[in-house]
Formats: C-alpha cells, sequence, structure tokens
C-alpha cells in the first residue's frame, strides 16, 4: 500500500520551540508572551480608556458636591448659622462635624439607643435620621445649650447629684429626652417615666440612678 508523503515529526528541541505563525519563524517562548500581552491589553483597556487620573477625579467629585450643596439656615442653642452642606447631611453630622457641637453622640447611627437626641421646637428627635435641610428656621437645642451660662439646667445637675451615668455616652441623649419628657408631663410615676424613656438605651445599665434623677429634677423644673 502507498503511503502518503509526510515530513517527519521534529522531536529535537528546535523542533518543539519554533513553528510558522503567518509566515514567519516564531519561539513558542515569544508567542506565548505576545498572546498574554494581548489578552492583557484588550482586558483593561476599555477601563483605561474610561478612567480618569485619581486626581482628576477627586477634583471633579469635590466639584460636584460642592455644585449640589445647599444653603440652610439653623438656629441652634439661640445662635443663627449659615451652612452649605450636602442635601444628604443628617442633622448629627451637621452639628458634629460642620459645627463641633458634639455633645450630641453618634451611637448606633439607625435611631435605635437615642444617643443623639436633640429637640428641635421643644420636641425630642433622633437627630441621626433627619436631614440638616429639614430644619430651616427651626429652635435647636442640644445638650451644649441647657445650662444657663455656668449654672447647669436642673436635670444635668440631678444626673450628678443621683450618678445617672457610668461611662456618661448616653448621657447627653438622656438629659435631652428627660427634659422633653417634663415638658409632655409624662413623668407622673416609675412606670411612666420608664416608658417614655424607653427609646433611650444605657449599655451601663444606669437606668435605676436615672428615674431617680428625672423625678429629683421634676421638683425644680417649671414645665
Amino acid at each position: 500500500m502507498a503511503r502518503e508523503s509526510e515530513e517527519p515529526f521534529q522531536s529535537d528541541a528546535a523542533g518543539l520551540n519554533e513553528f510558522w505563525i503567518l509566515g514567519h519563524p516564531e519561539t513558542r517562548r515569544k508567542f506565548i508572551k505576545q498572546v498574554a500581552g494581548t489578552g492583557a491589553a484588550i482586558a483593561i483597556g476599555p477601563s483605561l480608556l474610561s478612567s480618569a487620573p485619581v486626581d482628576q477625579a477627586d477634583s471633579t467629585s469635590a466639584a460636584g458636591a460642592s455644585a449640589d450643596s445647599i444653603n440652610v439656615h439653623l438656629k441652634i442653642n439661640g445662635k443663627a448659622y449659615s451652612l452649605d452642606v450636602d442635601p444628604r447631611v443628617t442633622l448629627l453630622d451637621a452639628l458634629r462635624e460642620r459645627l463641633q457641637l458634639t455633645g450630641s453622640k453618634k451611637g448606633c447611627d439607625h435611631g435605635q439607643c437615642g444617643a443623639c437626641t436633640v429637640l428641635v421646637n421643644g420636641r425630642r428627635i433622633n437627630s441621626c435620621l433627619t436631614l440638616a435641610v429639614m430644619h430651616e428656621g427651626d429652635e435647636i437645642t442640644t445638650i451644649e445649650g441647657l445650662a444657663n451660662g455656668d449654672e447647669l439646667h436642673p436635670m444635668q445637675a440631678a444626673f450628678i447629684e443621683q450618678d445617672g451615668f457610668q461611662c456618661g455616652y448616653c448621657t447627653p441623649g438622656q438629659i435631652c429626652s428627660a427634659v422633653a419628657l417634663l415638658r409632655e408631663n409624662h413623668a407622673n410615676s416609675d412606670d411612666e417615666i420608664r416608658e417614655w424613656m424607653s427609646g433611650n438605651i444605657c449599655r451601663c445599665g444606669a437606668y435605676p440612678n436615672i428615674l431617680p434623677a428625672i423625678k429629683e429634677a421634676k421638683t425644680k423644673v417649671r414645665v
């Protein structure tokens, strides 16, 4: 039987490492490098073309934030403030980060612990759940605004007298909430105080001392 003529298989090192691509001899190593380089260029090329330098991106985002800011007028502790804020900034962050009124604490940041409680038009709210731009012209009172100069508010003095705090982190919110509680006339019994103060959590468990502090302040505060 006649056999078709074919070139013998090259098993030497040169044969294994050199072959023809588009009519040109290429080594296996050079070919693999070329393929790998081409694949990488295809993969990252679009992202490189679409991405801006870091400094340019930062300046663009900063310019966008500035362009989107809103001017809001806040009255806090009897003083007027004018702020340019991002419309998404919470009242708590505006107080702490922009005005350095750091008495109001950021605890859970979900409105569950009450550490950020402030008074708005006499009513207690969780400042982490409301936006600064929503309080144009409102009367806002933080823990810093309760004292009259060097004279503590009766609720502040009662908390000290009754040792109504341990680590003290929740105390600003507890005191602001307790001040509003008296104005709301919700301090007529121990159970009523516990119920209406239930939105303020103390991780140290100083509740037994908070209760007599509120009862003591009730005898000194004019509602």
